[in-house]
């Protein structure tokens, strides 16, 4: 099965308490928390071994790609797994995934070639692979809250709390618990729509003072953990310069 869609997301991170009068707002307007069993969502990011894709997508260019194997349920029961490919370009994401048995896309990704049953999606998985020569890279996992609605089938709302990265054990049935990368009372809020928010919604978040932020789960766990420390000493460099000149200094 392929899938394929193009939507705008915007990013918020907030507190718990920020969340919950969001979740009240949402529900007065009709959305209702989705049913999807385990809420935790895992993801097996490919990298080069020098990490090029996300070293490029931290700088914000117009156009950014990730290759990713994502699967849904606690770990040690997940039995099938959705490679994909996300891209975004000018503020618009666009995700062509196809959906496997877990064990057989681990094998695929790494031999770099997808069955003909894949379709396009496969051949633009391998080509992707095999281009960069993209390895295993790192493990994101999160418990998530969707929230739906069929008045406003263009707008999903979900909360990811316990955000998780290792990059030891990339096996997504592992039950191998990894390195917090934001405190426990925190949320990440996405909203994803088809083009631009809705008046209410915007309403909500200000009523809220939730404010957008530019949020990476990949591009923060890589930041922290994995960046060389000569690389963060020239960043922070780089970014102390910019102040300076927008100051005037």
């Amino acid at each position: 099965m392929e899938e394929s869609f193009a939507r705008v997301e915007t990013k918020y991170l907030l507190t718990a308490g920020q969340a919950a009068a969001l979740e009240e707002g949402l529900f007065s307007r009709g959305f209702r928390k989705a049913q999807f069993g385990s809420p935790r969502i895992q993801s097996l990011y490919y990298d080069t071994a020098d990490y090029a894709l996300i070293r490029a997508s931290l700088e914000r260019p117009g156009y950014k790609e990730k290759l990713r194997l994502r699967a849904y349920g606690e770990p040690g029961s997940v039995v099938t797994a959705y490679p994909e490919i996300k891209k975004k370009y000018r503020g618009v994401v666009y995700k062509r995934r196809t959906e496997m048995p877990l064990e057989e896309a681990m094998a695929c990704l790494a031999a770099g070639v997808l069955p003909e049953a894949a379709g396009q999606v496969g051949r633009e998985l391998a080509w992707m692979l095999q281009r960069y020569s993209l390895q295993p890279a790192a493990v994101i996992a999160y418990d998530r809250d969707a929230w739906l609605s069929d008045r406003e089938p263009g707008v999903r709302v979900t909360f990811d709390r316990n955000l998780q990265f290792r990059d030891w054990e990339m096996d997504l049935n592992s039950r191998s618990s990894g390195i917090l990368l934001i405190p426990p009372e925190m949320r990440l809020l996405e909203i994803k729509t088809g083009r631009h928010l809705p008046l209410w919604l915007a309403a909500l978040l200000r009523d809220a003072d939730v404010r957008r932020t530019h949020f990476s789960k990949y591009g923060l766990a890589y930041q922290r953990y994995i960046m060389p420390e000569t690389q963060k000493q020239e960043r922070n460099d780089s970014e102390c310069s910019t102040v300076s000149l927008s100051m005037g200094a």
